[in-house]
């Protein structure tokens, strides 16, 4: 798969950029500030349809304009495929595959990515929230109906939180109700976290071994932190029982606090260095190798269950690696993968791998 051709219309600063990339590796140079990052979140969202910066979509439409547009020129499995989004301040929008229109769930499936940025670097030190959507955009990638399943459980943990409020505020509590909500979240909460503790154990197998190679004497382990949840529930069913009991158990507190204090939505992601916690004990080095080796193995994985090769997007990470982890990611890129990187000069680059890169260099937003 490749991205051949991008075209952004009052998207942030870019009013009208028009790239051609069709190359195997591409870099996009520039000052900062001057829409190198734009152009990459771009991309990222006619994969993914949301932007990493923000949630609000209104964010994206350049301050002279009304609304965006995104067109995107893709090749896969030697068909053309166009791709065009458009975004309003009435939020309204159209999505169009070939000129025709599509579905979200069609659109996100044509394009795979994984976006590497400085931002990931700190994925280890940030919150649960911060590894949660790590790993849900990661799973999204293969399965494009997992992003409905974390929406539908959403939509029903705020029913069931606005039902509490409103029974603190009158002193009525609809029990019946919300033993229906508590229901749909076992349901819909049992199958995240079995999706969630099966694609980490995949991840790990092969996160750990480009791990082993940067770091050469240690041992990465990743594990999924669910409060009721002892590690030996392999099924859905085994899952959805331990949460429904673990529902039962803290009714009283969910009631007091007015909230849900129990559900994927509250778990985390533990990573292990040699059996200690990676957060408490390791270096930032270190930390920095296991992201690395993470971003890496989605590449992988990605590849491996959908037969695609995702797109590679570097935003200004290599600045922030030293020489070792910087060759290492960009000696472990396959020639085979599309690579765009930002930069803000060729320093960083060795003249060998110069030779074979398209260089593109941007200025408020323009190609200069």
């Amino acid at each position: 798969m490749r991205l051949v051709g991008l075209q952004l219309k009052n998207y942030r600063n870019c009013a009208d950029l028009k790239l051609d990339l069709n190359s195997s590796k591409i870099l996009i140079i520039g000052k900062n500030a001057q829409g190198k990052t734009n152009i990459l979140e771009s991309i990222y969202f006619m994969s993914a349809l949301r932007s990493l910066r923000t949630a609000n979509n209104a964010e994206l439409i350049n301050f002279k304009a009304d609304k965006f547009e995104l067109n995107a020129e893709v090749v896969k499995s030697n068909t053309d495929i166009t791709l065009f989004y458009s975004y309003d301040k009435g939020k309204s929008k159209e999505l169009k595959i070939n000129g025709v229109k599509s579905r979200p769930k069609d659109f996100k499936s044509v394009m795979k990515t994984v976006l590497f940025s400085a931002a990931d670097l700190m994925l280890l030190r940030g919150n649960p929230q911060d590894r949660r959507d790590w790993l849900d955009r990661a799973i999204s990638q293969i399965y494009p109906a997992y992003d409905d399943r974390i929406l539908k459980y959403d939509k029903i943990r705020i029913q069931k939180n606005n039902l509490l409020k409103d029974s603190a505020k009158t002193g009525n509590l609809n029990e019946m109700l919300l033993d229906v909500y508590n229901e749909q979240l076992v349901i819909t909460g049992s199958n995240i976290i079995y999706l969630r503790g099966k694609f980490l154990k995949e991840i790990e197998n092969i996160a750990s071994e480009k791990h082993r190679k940067i770091s050469e004497t240690e041992n990465l382990k990743i594990n999924y932190d669910c409060s009721f949840l002892t590690g030996g529930e392999t099924t859905v069913n085994s899952i959805a029982e331990k949460f429904k009991y673990s529902l039962e158990e803290r009714k009283l507190e969910e009631i007091r606090r007015c909230q849900s204090c129990v559900g994927p939505h509250r778990d985390d992601i533990i990573f292990l260095i040699n059996d200690n916690e990676a957060v408490k004990f390791a270096s930032q080095g270190q930390q920095r190798t296991i992201v690395l080796a993470l971003k890496l193995s989605e590449l992988d994985i990605i590849t491996d269950k959908t037969g695609d090769e995702p797109i590679l997007l570097l935003d200004d990470v290599l600045a922030e690696l030293d020489d070792i982890r910087q060759n290492y990611l960009l000696k472990s890129i396959s020639a085979s993968t599309q690579t765009i990187i930002t930069s803000v000069d060729t320093m960083l680059f060795e003249e060998e791998f110069l030779k074979d890169v398209k260089v593109l260099k941007i200025e408020k937003g323009t190609v200069v």
